[in-house]
């Protein structure tokens, strides 16, 4: 009968130690888990931060771009009445010269 008793207590002792493995291997694999989701879950994070960045990045290129239009046009309007002022002021002058000359 103690012959009978020490091989069920072996048989627990290994019982237990295989539990105990399968409980640990368990546990192992639920944190490796749960650190890949919280990495998983940064990395979206990051990446809709990004995505946010590139897309108020854009906007501000796009207002940019159409600010740079509007001061071009209005460059080239100026430069039109400035051109449209100097043709004035030169047949002006012309005009005077021939007067000159003419009272001369």
């Amino acid at each position: 009968m103690k012959e009978q008793l020490v091989t069920t207590a072996a048989s627990a002792d290994e019982l237990g130690v295989l539990v105990g493995a399968v409980g640990a291997a368990g546990l192992f694999s639920l944190l490796i888990v749960i650190v890949w989701q919280v990495a998983a879950t940064w990395r979206a994070r990051m990446l809709a931060a990004r995505e946010q960045q590139y897309k108020e990045l854009a906007s501000k290129y796009a207002q940019l771009l159409e600010d740079t239009v509007e001061l071009q046009r209005r460059t080239v309007e100026e430069q039109r009445q400035t051109l449209d002022e100097l043709t004035q002021t030169r047949l002006s002058v012309n005009s005077m010269e021939k007067m000159m000359r003419e009272i001369e």
